[in-house]
């Protein structure tokens, strides 16, 4: 949308309700169809100012005149630890320094090198004692209902149909 829809809506708003009161009242007092467009035209005013505030806030309230390009701090990757504690790695100025956050505290821990590298090591999560027996105990329900299901075809003389 451009701020020229805007103005189509504001004009429309007025075109509808004048098109709202000339249709003939059929029965009762209103017309369906003139209050549809006269909705139509109030839900395009809205749309269009919430449109308007949008692009002026954009353009005019920029948070620190600042683009993406001239920033130099950027947080590349924040890794949870536990509740209110994570490790965070943050680019200042072309440098990487590893940080600890726990709750209101920031701790420096390293800086790491450009040529350092830095080693991604990929670990499935070890699964707890409970996802285990849940897993067991999911595994012999459904070779139960296997061999329920087979039973059920053996009796019937062929396979099950699906309903």
């Amino acid at each position: 949308m451009r701020p020229l829809t805007a103005l189509a809506a504001a004009a429309l708003l007025p075109a509808a309700s004048a098109l709202a009161a000339e249709q003939p009242l059929a029965g009762g007092g209103f017309s369906m169809t003139g209050v549809f467009l006269q909705m139509l035209a109030s839900l395009a005013l809205v749309l269009g100012i919430i449109y308007l505030f949008y692009y002026l806030s954009n353009r005019f309230f920029r948070t620190g005149g600042q683009r993406a390009a001239e920033r130099h701090i950027r947080v590349v990757e924040t890794r949870y630890l536990a509740p209110k504690k994570s490790l965070v790695l943050v680019e200042v100025g072309g440098e990487f320094l590893l940080l600890g956050s726990s709750g209101d505290q920031l701790n420096f821990i390293k800086q790491i090198d450009i040529l350092e590298e830095i080693e991604v090591v990929s670990e499935e999560p070890a699964r707890s004692p409970l996802a285990a027996v849940f897993q067991g105990k999911l595994d012999a329900v459904a070779a139960r209902l296997a061999v329920m299901k087979q039973g059920r075809a053996d009796a019937t003389g062929g396979p099950l149909r699906q309903s």
